[in-house]
């Protein structure tokens, strides 16, 4: 029996790497259903390193409340870097898991260097800039691609709970990949050019039809996926 939290009704030894042209249906679908965002990257990469440590483990909104309160209270990463652990927990408490993530961000912050510059990732090598990334305290692979994508639209795919839950039921990568195998499929298909919309949109989906409890019947995807024809379609709420 399948299971409604995320399974993909597929053996491992069962799965193939799907072709860049069925990849290429599955973003035209997507597309059709939710458009082509737009990425418009800010270029402020502590920023968005400090915003993706505050996201872990809770919603957008609390991560952002959570960055206000940090960005009101100091007026500098400098000053984070300098405060009191304590300071920094009360200014993110507001998004929760503050005891966790405050001293992290300290930590962080410390190891960026004196001069807390982050600006010479985005002509550096990509294996040398995620290396990088992912050598700072804490910071996984999915921080590190976000700071790339969301500071500069450099290619790469962040696998968040949604983008692994729908590449999953869709077989982009094997059942019950790491989140590192499913990253580097995911980059191996997809056409960097549409690497964040393919990402974008994976996560809209997530969010909107292909839940833990997923809406299949309202799915313009099932027939393309190995879940969603293994299992009854549940209407949309009245």
């Amino acid at each position: 029996m399948l299971s409604f939290l995320g399974g993909s009704g597929m053996r491992r030894s069962d799965w193939k790497r799907p072709s860049r042209a069925r990849v290429g249906r599955i973003r035209d679908r997507l597309r059709e259903m939710y458009g082509r965002p737009l990425n418009l990257p800010h270029r402020e990469p502590i920023d968005e390193l400090v915003r993706t440590i505050l996201s872990q483990a809770t919603s957008d909104l609390n991560r952002d409340r959570a960055f206000a309160g940090l960005t009101s209270t100091f007026p500098d990463w400098e000053a984070v870097r300098e405060a009191p652990v304590a300071a920094i927990e009360e200014a993110i408490r507001p998004g929760g898991l503050s005891n966790q993530k405050a001293p992290r961000i300290k930590v962080v912050l410390k190891e960026i260097g004196e001069e807390m510059d982050l600006d010479w990732l985005e002509t550096a090598d990509r294996d040398e800039a995620m290396s990088f990334l992912t050598g700072l305290p804490g910071v996984g692979r999915k921080t590190a691609a976000c700071v790339q994508v969301f500071t500069w639209d450099r290619p790469e795919i962040p696998v968040d709970v949604h983008v692994y839950r729908v590449g999953g039921r869709l077989g982009l990568f094997r059942p019950k990949a790491s989140s590192e195998e499913a990253h580097d499929e995911l980059l191996a298909l997809v056409d960097p050019g549409d690497s964040y919309e393919f990402h974008m949109n994976l996560i809209r989906h997530g969010r909107e039809l292909c839940r833990p409890l997923p809406l299949c019947g309202e799915c313009v995807l099932r027939r393309m996926c190995h879940y969603g024809r293994g299992v009854p379609a549940r209407p949309a709420p009245g």
